[in-house]
């Protein structure tokens, strides 16, 4: 699986095509190797996150499990792993949703970090991607996570549902994308 993708380059808000393709070893050791000092560094709420971890629940095949990467000019971008079979919707009940077990965008393309960022629209392109899987699964477009404090402006900024905070997952707070409705 690979697609293309576009994004803005932060210097000069020119728009840049990158992959999206599935997560692979070295996505997760690009993470490892050139993201987590920065992290750290920076005092970044996902510093502890293991996506060597993540990758190893899917290649052990634990088949509701998806893991996706962004690629521009052969460097990892962004990171996403979703689940798809066993989540369902807090907005409609019984329905089912995919849920983001983690997304995260690299150092250099967050402006807390490096202003401008190296890319913009890293984070949005990865949320609208798992909205296209959830239609592809049939489930209407349905997308839910838990957001780290810090995140919780941008998935606001996306028109993600603001559900509260879930006593059940460390008080983080939970958000929602409902149905996907096309413009006419």
């Amino acid at each position: 699986m690979q697609s293309k993708v576009l994004l803005i380059r932060g210097q000069d808000n020119l728009i840049v095509q990158a992959d999206l393709l599935q997560l692979t070893q070295k996505h997760a050791s690009d993470y490892t190797s050139q993201w987590k000092d920065l992290l750290r560094q920076y005092a970044q709420e996902d510093k502890w996150w293991d996506w060597e971890f993540k990758l190893q629940s899917i290649i052990n095949k634990q088949g509701n499990r998806e893991g996706y990467a962004i690629e521009y000019e052969g460097e990892t971008q962004g990171l996403m792993m979703i689940e798809v079979e066993m989540h369902g919707s807090q907005i409609t009940r019984g329905k089912r949703l995919v849920y983001i077990d983690g997304v995260a965008s690299a150092p250099l393309n967050r402006v807390k970090i490096q202003n401008p960022p190296k890319l913009r629209g890293v984070g949005s392109t990865l949320l609208m991607f798992a909205r296209r899987r959830s239609l592809e699964l049939g489930y209407e477009g349905r997308v839910g996570l838990h957001a780290l404090p810090d995140a919780e402006e941008f998935y606001d900024d996306q028109g993600m549902l603001d559900l509260g905070k879930d006593g059940d997952y460390e008080d983080l707070t939970y958000f929602e994308y409902g149905v996907w409705r096309s413009r006419r």
